[in-house]
């Protein structure tokens, strides 16, 4: 019985001291890992196609292809009167839009019979 004391007190004195190194171990172990992570850097992409081109040659380019479409008749270049027309009748869709909008909202709150809204 004698015995029983002495490994009591030692398993006793040996377990915070376990916690301790299993708990140091996992530190060390996460500050490997990010040391190992800010040494590794992500791989760079090389720049290929037109993005290794300087902008004076990107646009000289562009410039040839603009060109070439006016040359086969795949282009077009609106003259005043066209671009004066399609804004009116932008201009007429989108307050039309904007007229139905209002309507469908005060038939909406008609129904309801929201305060604010006008009555018959």
């Amino acid at each position: 019985m004698d015995q029983s004391k002495p490994v009591n007190t030692v398993a006793a004195a040996v377990k915070p001291d376990v916690a301790s190194v299993v708990q140091s171990a996992a530190v060390a172990n996460a500050a490997a890992i990010a040391a190992a992570d800010a040494l590794m850097a992500p791989p760079t992409r090389a720049k290929r196609g037109f993005a290794v081109l300087s902008p004076e040659k990107k646009r000289e380019i562009a410039s040839m292809g603009g060109k070439a479409a006016h040359e086969h008749g795949r282009a077009h270049r609106f003259t005043s009167e066209e671009a004066r027309a399609a804004g009116k009748r932008r201009h007429q869709l989108r307050m039309l839009a904007a007229a139905q909008a209002a309507a469908a909202q005060s038939a909406a709150a008609q129904a309801t019979g929201a305060p604010g809204s006008p009555s018959n």
